[in-house]
């Protein structure tokens, strides 16, 4: 039997889920070619069956589970490839929407940029990717993009799913905080091209690193 554990700073149970599932086919727990049952996963992880299947749901969203009707799911082991579409339809996001949020955001909106920015310089990691998510979400709406907002949300929660965060290649949560501070210098400075530039070159280098550290697993 596979032998899965629930992480205890999930906001959801369904997250949890999705987490420990996540987890388990990077462990090796869960193994493609085998059909495992909503109620087996509901038993191993002492949840409900509505949980379970919310969170299988989200993996089959990211790409890591083939949900068959009556019978369960199969792990499908994650792709480089997933990795790079996610990156690419952001790059056809983020760095035109930072261009935007440099000429036409609101002095109010630069100040909460800046001070999102500044919010990760000082947060642990607990903290550190939700002051990161701001700031992204901040500069999509600067844009005046809530739609892309939400676009890049749901990529990052699939990201997320996909595999572990840049951090477990060795990149330090300083390294990525200095890789925003362009993105916002040029933003506050009502400079479109280098806000822009700034951004495509932090993406790209992020979306390098989540690809190497995929085919390391």
């Amino acid at each position: 039997m596979p032998s899965l554990k629930l992480p205890p700073e999930a906001p959801s149970l369904a997250d949890a889920v999705a987490r420990a599932v996540r987890e388990g086919i990077a462990a090796g727990e869960l193994v493609p070619d085998t059909t495992y049952s909503v109620y087996q996963l509901a038993d191993l992880l002492g949840v409900s069956r509505s949980p379970v299947r919310e969170g299988m749901l989200r993996l089959a969203e990211a790409g890591l589970v083939e949900i068959h009707r009556n019978r369960g799911f199969q792990v499908l082991p994650p792709r480089a490839h997933d990795i790079e579409e996610i990156v690419e339809i952001r790059l056809a996001l983020e760095p035109a929407a930072a261009r935007k949020a440099a000429l036409l955001g609101t002095d109010e909106q630069h100040a909460a940029i800046r001070a999102a920015l500044d919010a990760m310089a000082v947060a642990d990691e607990a903290a550190f990717w939700p002051a990161d998510r701001a700031l992204h979400d901040l500069l999509l709406l600067a844009a005046g993009n809530a739609r892309a907002a939400a676009i890049v949300a749901q990529l990052r929660s699939t990201t997320a799913l996909l595999g572990p965060p840049t951090t477990a290649s060795g990149r330090t949560l300083a390294e990525i905080h200095a890789e925003h501070e362009p993105v916002v210098t040029a933003v506050l400075a009502r400079d479109g091209d280098a806000a822009e530039a700034a951004m495509r070159s932090h993406l790209e280098a992020t979306g390098r690193l989540l690809v190497t550290n995929l085919a390391g697993r």
